[in-house]
């Protein structure tokens, strides 16, 4: 276990040093190496999955999956929220060196994470077919989306507590952990994709449902060798007597996690709802739309990767700063990562339009599919750039504890702006399904606009507290 001294050691390295010693950007760099390799490894599981569902089983096997994402998105959003509001409090902690205290918030956090997965396994399971049918499912492939995800609906229990012991993972500085874990799971993932689709080793072969088993399995396993290796190394977020002891909902601390993680639960769940709009408008063209929406969707997920990486990075670096009363760090912690967004971003962005019909033709033999996947992704991938600097904002932002109006802006953005443009271009013009794409880039520039003119003339001038004292 990290003594207070080691702690203070380690919160030095991650927020840089003195700035002649270890520039921020470069510190950053460093942290995100891991970082973006983790999220890449997150989505490795779910495109060879697709490639393999999509060229093996067929469009509609690829469109079951796809129909689902909304939903399950949405549900994982409550998880991501308190996962978020923690990860603010686990910075703040460990920048300040208070051991209990971190102690305290990861066993809150696990103990409410875990019951709200069990309820949402519970409810999703109950009421998948009544929600698949609302969102406009096409008929001849919501019975298969209705079983594919009820296997993951009983999975979100330990994966709520896996997907937060990551995040206070990196909220103390360590990006390389939940990398290494990352590789474990991947690497089972893909192993056990082809094993049950088809049937291999003398199991029974379970086709489309072997990739939601794959996925399960992999998950379940990967925790639980995690905890194993924290135990072993002696990490300080060790699953010990100190953290089991905490195992418990501390209600003061809860209100504390609420009032940080509610507004971003709200914002998920919104997004989600909005996702489950835009494909119930896209659902209305065809099984073949909504296979090209969940490839485009495979593909902007690794496109997205710098910019979510970039706002994890930033929210880590200013909380510890803030937890440390190193307020002179944080205006670095944020030019940095704008920088940094616009260069990582803007490379991976260029080299997916030059190879864009080979990346979506790994998963889509179909070409009317793939030329409704190529032009979704023509008229939004340069978009993800404005993206990436509205995350950093806010990041910025919700380091601080300032949630509330970052929240509303998103919100606005999403569903005064994305779903209206989407339903009106693509029912009123001439447009067709390339109008819904267009919501995109539309809420996108609405929300950078919205987060940045309060950052400039509110937040910048506010006096920034600790939350932790």
């Amino acid at each position: 276990m990290d003594t207070p001294k080691e702690m203070q050691k380690g919160s030095k390295e991650m927020i840089g040093g003195s700035p002649e010693e270890k520039p921020i950007w470069r510190v950053m760099v460093v942290f995100l190496v891991p970082l973006l390799l983790s999220n890449a490894l997150q989505s490795i599981g779910q495109l060879v999955g697709s490639i393999v569902v999509g060229r093996y089983l067929g469009v509609n096997a690829l469109a079951a999956i796809s129909a689902f994402f909304p939903l399950f998105f949405l549900l994982v959003s409550f998880a991501i929220g308190l996962g978020s509001g923690s990860s603010i409090l686990v910075g703040q902690a460990y920048g300040a060196k208070n051991e209990e205290r971190l102690k305290a918030i990861v066993g809150t956090t696990l103990t409410s994470t875990f019951l709200l997965g069990l309820v949402l396994a519970v409810l999703g399971s109950i009421f998948a077919w009544d929600i698949l049918r609302i969102m406009g499912t096409p008929d001849n492939i919501i019975e298969v989306t209705v079983h594919y995800s009820r296997i993951l609906f009983w999975s979100m229990p330990i994966m709520f507590m896996y997907f937060v012991y990551t995040t206070f993972m990196r909220g103390t500085g360590d990006s390389k952990t939940p990398f290494y874990s990352l590789i474990v799971s991947t690497a089972l993932n893909i192993v056990l994709l082809p094993v049950l689709i088809f049937g291999w080793l003398g199991l029974p072969e379970l086709g489309i449902y072997g990739a939601a088993y794959a996925s399960v399995i992999s998950t379940i396993l990967t925790f639980f060798l995690l905890l194993l290796y924290l135990k072993m190394v002696k990490h300080p977020l060790q699953f010990d007597a100190s953290v089991r002891k905490h195992l418990k909902i501390d209600w003061k601390l809860m209100k504390l996690l609420l009032r940080l993680g509610v507004p971003a639960s709200v914002n998920m769940i919104l997004l989600s709802l909005s996702e489950i709009a835009v494909i119930a408008f896209v659902n209305a063209y065809g099984s073949d739309a909504t296979a090209a929406y969940g490839a485009v969707n495979q593909v902007a997920s690794y496109v997205q990767m710098p910019a979510i990486s970039l706002g994890i990075a930033v929210s880590i670096f200013a909380a510890q700063a803030i937890g440390g009363n190193r307020f002179d760090r944080l205006q670095k912690v944020i030019k940095s990562g704008i920088i940094l967004n616009y260069i990582m971003g803007g490379v991976l962005i260029i080299l997916v339009y030059l190879f864009s019909k080979s990346i979506l033709a790994l998963f889509i033999t179909n070409q009317h599919t793939l030329d409704i996947a190529e032009g979704l992704l023509v008229i939004t991938l340069w978009s993800y750039l404005i993206f990436g600097h509205a995350q950093i904002i806010t990041a910025s932002m919700r380091a601080s504890g300032t949630v509330l109006w970052p929240t509303v802006f998103s919100i606005v953005s999403i569903w005064a702006v994305e779903v209206p443009v989407a339903y009106l271009l693509s029912h009123y013009t001439d447009l067709g399904i390339n109008g819904i794409w267009l919501g995109y880039p539309a809420a996108f520039i609405v929300s950078l606009i919205l987060q940045y003119g309060y950052y400039q003339l509110f937040w910048k001038k506010r006096k920034i507290e600790r939350l932790i004292d």
